[in-house]
């Protein structure tokens, strides 16, 4: 589960891009998650960015309108030959069963599919530059016992606590923020970022929920993307724009691919809507 932004407070958490993250659950089964969520999630006075609005009984409302009848979107690149065909298939196949089910499933189009990505990691590094130029070896965190004086503290404190996809996303933070490409790169993004959430909560006020895949592939090896960072960032292509909204999103068991790696699915829905989430949720696993 990806809450809603702001659902679960971030006192503790290391912060990467302060307006994107959010705690998330991993669990077995839909009955944990919302069980956890209900205990984590509500105010706390150590982060004012936190919602205080009630947090519901997510695990006593899993069995209310169990026979209600959803009206749901899936994004059809779904359809696309660029997906695995597994995943496609599997999709697919769950799209039938809803339908089979008495669920209204249709296709819709998202023209702002493509500016997603750019848009999450044009943000997310800028961000992420910002927060993480705290961890200098000076006043907490890793520090280096390899140094001679404070510029080669620095340098090799970050250079050898950090990993190498952490310090590409740092060095194209300063970049996207610099005099010259503010305007560009960084100020556009934000527009961009609020012209996405104001197109999918669109779809949201019309459906209960959007449909899509969690990954346009399966598990790829470790390390199998590392010479091309491009290929490894593309692998978010469908998981960010929860983030990049704000709204929750959730990814559930959807089969397995030939090779007996498991595909995700993934339902979006409005803000604060993680009851219903949930409820839907276990209506799709227990398909499974």
């Amino acid at each position: 589960l990806k809450p809603t932004y702001s659902r679960i407070s971030r006192h503790g958490l290391i912060a990467f891009g302060s307006s994107f993250d959010s705690i998330g659950i991993f669990s077995k089964s839909i009955e944990d998650i919302a069980l956890v969520l209900e205990v984590i999630a509500g105010a706390d006075e150590y982060d004012s960015t936190v919602s205080q609005q009630t947090v519901p009984r997510y695990s006593q409302e899993l069995t209310s309108n169990e026979n209600k009848k959803y009206k749901i979107a899936y994004i059809n690149e779904i359809e696309s030959p660029a997906l695995q065909r597994e995943i496609r298939e599997n999709i697919s196949k769950k799209i039938k069963a809803l339908k089979a089910d008495g669920h209204t499933v249709e296709p819709v189009e998202f023209p702002l599919m493509d500016y997603i990505l750019p848009t999450y990691y044009v943000l997310t590094t800028a961000e992420a530059s910002s927060n993480l130029s705290r961890y200098d070896g000076v006043r907490y965190g890793y520090r280096s016992p390899n140094t001679t004086d404070l510029q080669s503290l620095y340098k090799k404190t970050r250079s050898e606590a950090f990993g190498k996809e952490v310090q590409r996303r740092i060095l194209l933070g300063p970049f996207v923020l610099s005099a010259s490409y503010y305007d560009a790169y960084y100020n556009k993004a934000q527009k961009v970022r609020r012209i996405i959430r104001d197109k999918t909560k669109l779809l949201l006020e019309e459906y209960d929920f959007i449909l899509m895949p969690t990954t346009p592939t399966t598990a790829f090896k470790l390390g199998e993307h590392t010479d091309n960072p491009v290929e490894m960032y593309l692998a978010d292509l469908f998981s960010v724009q929860a983030n990049v909204v704000g709204v929750p999103g959730i990814s559930v068991p959807c089969g397995l691919d030939d090779n007996g790696l498991p595909i995700g699915l993934q339902i979006i829905a409005n803000d604060f809507e993680e009851s219903k989430l949930f409820q839907f949720s276990k209506l799709l696993t227990k398909w499974e």
